[in-house]
């Protein structure tokens, strides 16, 4: 075995492990990121569905203003909720696009009387991270008159 002339060198063993692992650790901060990143789009398109929902139930209850309480759960939505057979049937088509758009989705719709009625829309889910998120949407309707 010949011995290198002075000058010339390569890289050793030692050298080739640290450079790997180096690269090992920039990528796994790479995956974690990444990760991160997925989580967050999750729970911004899990918001921006409770967005909608609630602003698709709040046009529908402006739409039809009488009667005052036709949309009221009392709280939590369940089946049969609504003033009349119209609204039951709404409501309960609502929360299931409610169940099948948000994880752990659940729905509450609170009326409060008044010459502005008001109505509380809650959605509350289960967010990427584990923990519950919700989003509320107060809706002032006239109860009519002159």
């Amino acid at each position: 075995m010949r011995p290198d002339p002075p000058g010339e060198a390569g890289f050793t063993l030692v050298e080739v492990l640290v450079a790997s692992i180096v690269l090992t650790v920039g990528l796994l901060g790479l995956i974690a990121l990444q990760l991160e990143s997925l989580r967050a789009t999750r729970s911004a398109l899990a918001r921006t569905q409770a967005v909608a929902l609630t602003a698709d139930l709040a046009d529908r209850i402006r739409a039809r203003s009488t009667p005052a309480a036709a949309y009221d759960c009392g709280g939590d939505c369940d089946d049969g909720d609504g003033g009349d057979a119209f609204a039951a049937a709404e409501l309960a088509a609502w929360r299931e696009t409610v169940r099948a758009r948000l994880p752990d989705g659940t729905a509450s719709v609170a009326y409060e009387a008044g010459a502005i009625a008001r109505y509380q829309i809650v959605l509350s889910w289960l967010d990427a991270h584990g923990s519950r998120a919700s989003h509320a949407l107060d809706v002032l309707v006239g109860t009519g008159g002159p």
